[in-house]
């Protein structure tokens, strides 16, 4: 059973979200139906723009978490640590910036995953971003972004807390 499980389970998360009611019994029969009727290729259907989407993020989120840390530090007010608000507010407005930064990618790496509807689709990363465009124009691309922004503070406060401690431990 361990073969019917992708390396890339984005693509089972979006279909067991976006399934009809009874068109999977669970996660298995979800990888097997996909296997079966549109081959392997679609458990990875997303993967490009999902790893792309890794760096507009992290660059965009640790440079402007730095910078913020920067400025506090350079303003005098605490030359140690600064304080539990200043960090969440750097957090939260870094990991924003880092979502707003890679959403587009987030958008067609759901789009083209979702595409198990359409008979004989075939999407392709620059046909789904095209679509948007031609559909929706600029603003499509951040179109269902509000609930992805609901999860940056519990996200991003989680792998900062991380993130400091580790450049503690290494003495960064």
């Amino acid at each position: 059973m361990s073969c019917l499980v992708p390396r890339h389970p984005q693509v089972l998360k979006t279909r067991l979200t976006l399934r009809r009611t009874g068109q999977y019994k669970g996660l298995l029969d979800c990888a097997r139906q996909i296997l079966q009727q549109e081959g392997t290729r679609a458990l990875y259907r997303g993967y490009l723009p999902n790893m792309l989407g890794i760096i507009p993020y992290a660059c965009t989120d640790l440079a402007v978490y730095e910078m913020l840390q920067c400025f506090w530090l350079k303003s005098g007010r605490d030359m140690g640590d600064p304080s539990g608000l200043v960090s969440l507010s750097s957090v939260t407005l870094s990991t924003t910036c880092g979502q707003m930064a890679s959403y587009p990618l987030t958008l067609v790496r759901t789009r083209m995953q979702a595409q198990d509807t359409v008979e004989g689709s075939n999407p392709t990363m620059r046909g789904v971003l095209q679509r948007i465009l031609a559909q929706q124009g600029w603003l499509g691309l951040y179109r269902g972004m509000t609930p992805t922004l609901l999860k940056v503070l519990p996200a991003g406060g989680i792998s900062y807390v991380v993130y400091e401690a580790m450049k503690k431990t290494l003495g960064v």
